[in-house]
């Protein structure tokens, strides 16, 4: 049933829009400072780094110091409390070291990772890991006395690896190491591009920009810089204390193999060698006798391509593939849900252009249906994610509020779309009659008998837990 609230309450966001842009703000003040000043010469690994610290110490800031996010429920945390336990801190230390390990064992199993490509990962790694292994110990202290339910994956990692067994819980821990798992894929490459993006533009002449073709090379390439740019920023900073820890990973194989299929290496062979949609004729070419056209053309491109970024932008240090850090309802997600991957796959068909294939009918219809089964293929992504998502009651409150307000409502009155949106009851079968508040002050928090920590909406004894 679809309640007054649905139609008319947003629910709130992880991450409050101002403080995204400042993160977006202190982003571009470091690249300038990179670019201009040098101060680390030639070396894009550290400038990465120096960039990737500014932009996290403007977010963190505001969200620590403005947000108050340590103290949301989601967090996990009740400073009221103070149990410590060295025993405890130790064990998740041992999970931290186990993990990492894992990861990095699987490094040196692949041949993938032994390409010349990841070396700037690598020494990104051999300045980071020191420094993580400095101050986790200390971290996990103070972060374990102050939890409501403190044997955390880290913990029952580490049971697993000290070899006490029976302790742990294998779900918890299995969840734990995808997380892992999905940070040691995504980083390399994430942060691979990221360099390589600033040392383009590093070098870049501004002198050169002379014409439309000029800008739009440099603004669709600076684009993509942000986006992995704060990307890598999300993978490293994956902290309970700033509420940007992982709550949940994809737990289906489908979910997995739909979004691996969208990066290297999995993309070499499913891009070239089955969905090989490029015609051989890019949009440029296409227009570049009608300058009006060309204009107007690329700059949808463009726009469409900031939209995408803006996605990313949005979730300040909370951005990671195939898992939950929060939910996000501003920025382009007031609109639509999966706004990225809308952006995203309407300029491949503005660039790609496989409707003015060269040959034949049937030639043109054969690159357009490719294309079709790549944008199959995000909307797989997006199903799989939606599935994983609409375990949190504010997921599924967001989704209903889309349904009703979203720029793409009207597709409901459809028959075949209209059974794709949020609205089938088993999904809505935990979801509170409001958009719920998970955010309480200290002040607030209201305890629970049933899982002896913070109200949750999971837990079906919390107080905030309501069953249509």
């Amino acid at each position: 049933m679809t309640t007054p609230q649905d139609k008319a309450l947003r629910p709130r966001s992880a991450t409050h829009g101002a403080v995204a842009t400042a993160g977006l703000a202190a982003f571009l003040l470091a690249v300038t400072i990179v670019r201009t000043d040098r101060p680390f010469g030639d070396n894009m690994v550290h400038s990465a780094l120096f960039i990737v610290g500014v932009t996290a110490a403007a977010i963190f800031l505001l969200d620590l110091g403005w947000q108050k996010v340590h103290l949301r429920a989601a967090t996990g945390l009740d400073f009221s409390r103070d149990n410590p336990s060295w025993h405890r801190s130790l064990a998740k230390f041992a999970g931290l070291l186990g993990s990492m390990g894992f990861v990095g064992l699987l490094y040196w199993l692949l041949p993938e990772y032994h390409a010349a490509f990841y070396e700037r990962y690598f020494s990104m790694l051999a300045i980071v890991l020191p420094a993580w292994a400095a101050l986790a110990l200390p971290y996990f202290f103070f972060v374990d006395r102050k939890m409501a339910r403190p044997l955390d994956g880290y913990w029952h990692m580490g049971k697993l690896v000290t070899l006490q067994w029976g302790k742990e819980d294998g779900k918890v821990a299995g969840q734990h190491l995808l997380a892992w798992l999905i940070k040691g894929f995504f980083l390399p490459l994430m942060f691979t591009y990221m360099c390589n993006d600033l040392a383009r533009f590093v070098a870049a002449d501004f002198a050169l920009l002379t014409s439309f073709k000029a800008w739009f090379d440099l603004l669709y390439g600076f684009m993509y810089f942000i986006d992995v740019g704060l990307v890598v920023m999300g993978y490293l900073m994956a902290l309970r204390i700033t509420d940007t820890h992982v709550r949940s990973a994809e737990p289906s194989m489908l979910g997995w193999a739909m979004a691996l299929a969208c990066y290297e290496p999995f993309w070499s062979l499913i891009g070239r060698q089955y969905l090989h949609y490029e015609t051989g004729l890019q949009w440029g070419a296409w227009l570049w006798n009608t300058p009006l056209l060309y204009g107007i053309w690329g700059s949808a491109i463009l726009v469409l391509t900031a939209i995408y970024v803006w996605a990313t932008v949005i979730f300040g240090a909370r951005f990671s593939n195939l898992t939950h850090r929060g939910i996000i309802t501003n920025g382009p997600y007031r609109w639509t849900k999966h706004p990225a991957y809308v952006a995203k796959n309407l300029s491949w068909w503005m660039i790609s252009i496989p409707f003015m294939a060269h040959g034949s009918a049937d030639e043109t219809l054969r690159h357009c249906l490719l294309l079709l089964a790549l944008n199959g293929i995000y909307a797989m992504r997006a199903m799989t994610e939606e599935r994983h998502l609409s375990q949190d009651p504010d997921y599924v409150a967001y989704a209903r509020w889309i349904d009703h307000n979203g720029m793409f409502r009207f597709l409901r009155v459809l028959p075949v779309l209209g059974n794709l949106r949020y609205g089938r009851r088993r999904r809505l079968s935990r979801a509170p009659d409001y958009p719920t508040n998970r955010y309480p002050t200290p002040t607030s928090v209201i305890r629970c008998e049933g899982c002896a920590g913070s109200a949750s909406s999971l837990c079906r004894r919390c107080p905030m837990y309501t069953r249509r």
